[in-house]
Order: C-alpha cells, then sequence, then structure tokens
C-alpha cells in the first residue's frame, strides 16, 4: 500500500526509508569555507536523526501549529534540517534574505509575526534591533549550535487543527510591482507539488532516482531553490549542493569536483562565464542539462556548444508555484528567442493584448495562468498574507495575472518579452521601485525621486534613480558627495541590490495631474540620462556587506 504524503517532512521521511545512505546535501570547501561549516556530505540517514532531535526540541519549548520562524541561515545545510523538523510541527518556516536591512527587516519582522529567528551569532543583533522598532517579541538562537531552544514566546494559533496539504510551510516575501513586499503564503502542497512536477517532467530535463547531484548557486530565500531544487531530490533521492553563491572564477572547479549531473542557473550566469577563455576543460564534466532562465539569446547556442550542454529555459513565478510552470524541455526549443517552450496538459495559459482582447499569432500580451482542471489553484500559492484585496486581485477573472508580456509563435511555443514597467530585475532580483523609492525619500538632501531600470550588459537591468534635490548642487563635487551620501542611506536600509547603480539629479521628474510619476516617461527619461554630466556612476559602491 502506498504512503500519503501530506507534508514536506513527511516526503522526507519516505525518502530517508527509500535512500537512507545515500547524500542528500554536499557541501563543497569552498561554501564551507565561507560559512564556517564542516565540508562533505550528509546521508538521508544522518539528516533524518538530526531533524528528529531538533524537533523534538521544538516540540519541547512550545513551538507548533501556526508559528512562524525565521530562517537567516543562507544556503546552509542547517537550512533543511530546521525546516524539516519545523515542518513536522505544523511551523510555518520565514526565508530571511541576508542582505536585508533595517527597514526592511522590521517590516518582515512585524508583518509575519514570527516568534523566532534563526540566524548566525553575528546577524542576531540587527534582528533584535528590527523587532524591537516593529513591537514584536522576537526569540533569537544560532542555527549552528546545539544548544537550548529559547522558549516559544506565545502558544500555537492552531494547535487544536490538524497538520496537512494545505497547512502553511513557507512564507515568502517577493517585490510585487508597488509598494511593500508581499507575503506568499506556501501550503505543503505546492512544495510537494513542484518536487513532483520536477521528478516527472522528463524529456530533456529526466531525473534519475537515487543518482542525481543537483547544484544550485541560487539562494533558498527564492522558490528556485527551495520548492524545485530541493523537493526534486527529495522526491527523487537524489544529492543537493548548495552554494554560497555564484563564483564565475570557481563555477567550474565546483561542477567537476561536486560530480554535478544538473545546474540551475540565472541570465546573468552564462553571459559571465562566456567571457572565460576557452579551455580544455570545458567539456569535462558530468552535466546533463541546467534549469534556469534569461540567459542572454545571442549566447544561448554559443554556450550550449562550448560546454556541452542544453540550458533549459523555464518560466514560473513564487506565486504559482508548479501549479502553472513552462519549461523548454523538449525539442525544437528554438535556442536564441527566448523561448520557455509551451504549456503542459496541467497548464492554461491565456494572452491577453493592451485592447483587453485576446493576443493574435506572435502579437505580446500579458500572460494569465491556472492550472487545468477543477482546481485552478492548485500547486499555486495560497494568498498574500494580510492582504486579502491583492491576491484577489491577482486572481481576476479566475486567472492568475503575472504581469509579464510574452508572445506565442504559430507553433504555439512561448517568448518571453518583458516585465511591467515599475520592475526591475537585476540578476534574478525582483526590485519594486516603489521600495526603493520611499527609502530615498526620507533623506533629508531628496525633495523628490523616482526609480526605473536601465539596460546593464551583465546584469540585464540596473536601478537609476533620478533625483530633485533638496537644495541647488553647485557642481560635480556636490553632485558626487550627494549621491556618496544616498548610496550609504540606502545601502543602510536595503539590500545591496536595491541600491542605485546610477543617481542622475534632474529638475522635476515626469508627473501625472495627480501628482502621480508617468512611469512611461520616467523610463525614457532614465535612459537619457546615462552618461550625461547631472548623472553620478555609483556601481562600485554596490557591495554585498560583510
Amino acid at each position: 500500500m502506498s504512503t500519503v504524503v501530506l507534508t514536506v517532512a513527511q516526503a522526507f521521511a519516505l525518502a530517508t526509508q527509500q535512500h537512507g545512505a545515500r547524500p542528500f546535501v554536499c557541501v563543497l570547501p569552498e561554501t564551507a569555507a565561507i560559512y564556517g561549516v564542516p565540508a562533505g556530505e550528509i546521508s538521508y540517514a544522518d539528516a533524518k536523526a538530526q531533524i528528529l532531535r531538533r524537533r523534538s526540541a521544538y516540540a519541547a519549548a512550545g513551538y507548533g501549529h501556526g508559528h512562524r520562524v525565521g530562517l537567516q541561515l543562507e544556503n546552509r545545510p542547517a537550512f533543511f534540517l530546521h525546516w524539516f523538523a519545523l515542518n513536522g510541527l505544523g511551523v510555518s518556516v520565514v526565508p530571511i534574505n541576508p542582505d536585508l536591512r533595517s527597514a526592511e527587516l522590521e517590516y518582515l519582522i512585524g508583518h509575519s509575526e514570527i516568534a523566532l529567528a534563526i540566524a548566525p551569532h553575528a546577524r542576531q543583533p540587527m534582528l533584535a534591533a528590527a523587532a524591537l522598532v516593529a513591537g514584536r517579541q522576537l526569540q533569537l538562537m544560532d542555527g549552528e549550535v546545539q544548544g537550548t531552544v529559547p522558549a516559544a514566546p506565545f502558544a500555537p494559533p492552531l494547535a487544536q487543527q490538524p497538520i496537512g496539504v494545505l497547512t502553511e510551510c513557507a512564507l515568502l516575501y517577493t517585490s510585487g510591482t508597488t509598494g511593500r513586499p508581499k507575503g506568499c503564503i506556501l501550503p505543503n502542497r505546492y512544495f510537494l507539488h513542484a518536487g513532483a512536477w520536477y521528478a516527472g517532467i522528463g524529456g530533456l530535463a529526466q531525473l534519475h532516482a537515487g543518482t542525481e547531484r543537483m547544484l544550485t548557486p541560487l539562494p533558498l530565500v527564492h522558490m528556485n531553490a527551495m520548492a524545485y531544487s530541493a523537493m526534486a531530490m527529495v522526491l527523487t533521492g537524489g544529492c543537493l549542493i548548495a552554494l554560497d553563491r555564484f563564483h564565475p572564477s570557481t563555477w567550474w572547479a565546483s561542477v567537476r569536483e561536486s560530480r554535478a549531473t544538473v545546474v540551475h542557473y540565472l541570465g546573468v550566469m552564462p553571459a559571465m562565464l562566456m567571457k572565460a577563455e576557452a579551455s580544455a576543460l570545458d567539456r569535462q564534466h558530468s552535466v546533463r542539462f541546467g534549469f534556469g532562465a534569461g540567459v542572454e539569446r545571442s549566447l544561448h547556442a554559443p554556450f550550449e556548444q562550448r560546454f556541452g550542454f542544453p540550458l533549459l529555459e523555464a518560466w514560473a513565478m513564487t506565486e504559482t508555484g508548479a501549479g502553472a510552470v513552462v519549461i523548454a524541455n523538449r525539442e525544437p526549443r528554438l535556442i536564441g528567442s527566448s523561448c520557455f517552450g509551451r504549456e503542459g496538459d496541467d497548464v492554461q495559459v491565456r494572452l491577453v493584448a493592451d485592447s483587453g482582447a485576446e493576443a493574435a499569432v506572435d502579437e505580446p500580451g500579458e500572460l494569465l495562468v491556472r492550472h487545468a482542471g477543477e482546481a485552478p489553484r492548485d500547486g499555486f500559492f495560497a494568498g498574500y498574507l494580510k492582504d486579502r484585496a491583492a491576491t484577489d486581485e491577482a486572481w481576476a477573472d479566475g486567472w492568475f495575472h503575472t504581469g509579464d508580456i510574452v508572445r506565442r509563435g504559430a507553433d504555439g511555443q512561448l517568448h518571453f518579452i518583458d516585465r511591467r514597467k515599475n520592475v526591475i530585475r537585476r540578476s534574478g532580483e525582483n526590485i519594486s521601485a516603489v521600495e526603493v523609492e520611499s527609502v530615498l525619500l526620507q533623506h533629508p538632501g531628496v525633495k523628490a525621486a523616482a526609480v526605473a531600470a536601465v539596460p546593464d550588459a551583465i546584469r540585464g537591468d540596473e536601478v537609476l534613480a533620478c533625483i530633485v534635490p533638496a537644495a541647488p548642487l553647485a557642481d560635480a563635487a556636490a553632485r558626487s558627495a550627494l549621491a556618496n551620501e544616498l548610496m550609504a542611506w540606502c545601502l543602510a536600509r536595503l539590500a545591496y541590490y536595491k541600491a542605485p547603480g546610477h543617481i542622475a539629479f534632474v529638475d522635476a521628474l515626469p508627473l501625472t495631474a495627480s501628482q502621480k510619476v508617468q512611469r512611461g516617461e520616467l523610463k525614457a527619461l532614465a535612459a537619457a540620462q546615462l552618461g550625461q554630466p547631472g548623472c553620478v556612476d555609483t556601481q562600485g559602491l554596490k557591495r554585498r556587506s560583510a
């Protein structure tokens, strides 16, 4: 009789029965040194033992169904051990990007109402300070130290309810088109569906049970690594190799050393790797395919020819999960055309033109998706936390409105074109222009501010801020000084990648009659500022903090 799996924890428990001696995670020496953790592999059986010990400690400390716990553990193996331990108790995890700063942490802690944050000791003071400002009682503990779990500050809110497939498994924050990041409620079903989809799609993305070694440099605060990579390996008994991040100079050494059979990528990665000199080692690896999105069209074919494996372009969002995911995993893939394949039988797609009518062949239109069958939201997020209106708006007329612009060719294949005009996509990170503007406007030297995307050859987009200064700036030195001030201001309050890479000082912003920024006009204004005397290049100041 088959085992009914309702939670991520149960899926892992089943994997340990089938693949106990096989490796679950692998930590390469480079990543181990950066994190200060042991290098090597952890088997499914060893991970299970650690998970059960942690689960017992959490239960004894009073954590249970309905609690949320923040994980600021980056891509450490401990992330999975704590996640699966907490999931077995009905506790939802909230991955916390280590690049977030004070204003962002205050919002996340207050909005999510996490009871506990697990983070390295050095990061705990910032979390504690943010919790104080947010008015939240927050317990803190080090995820790598085996010690006493601090007592839960309040009782489990859903203690009397059963834990199952619809129980919240994680809360992932994603930048929308406007305003604050939204908390996407992801139930167990979301993760189980993602893993099952990946394990079963076949074609050029065929996964073989018990033998795959999947390498990802993508962060576990995003759904790609947390839902697709991790769950695909759990459901097939594979090994996950999570790097701390993408290191171009050591990438191929990591691929070879890890014996990776699958790699995950963002579009920025192939562009960087192709800059290296060709080598006899380029094809000395075990990779069968790459899974990702956004490869530069002109580099797609040359990359595959040089390194000897296909880059399979896919489309999904945090909100859609695998409820409506599309991937070009079968030939013809139309390489070099931003093609991400055609939807499977379990996904329904509409493309809606600006006129509101169905887009014609090769006509751009907004991508609307839903799951096929009687449950159109199956596999999707459960909704935005504390924002029913935004959830309903996203699902208007029974379709999920993605905000992405796509065209369908005569052969039925889908091609990605662009995103909505006020979302900046930099190196795989979605950045809300409004969020950056809100921080800039708090600086005393700023009278008005508006943020837009400008093209970047490596990162796709870069952030450009148009600033109307509070007082006239006499010369280039004054502009440079204020630009440096604004960068320091932003870097103290925002993740480094959200800070402007260019700051242009202008006399006025394009506004509507109601004094709202005209986003279309702003985009043209921003593009025109690059290279002009009033525009200060601040890219060199955008650095990830230690």
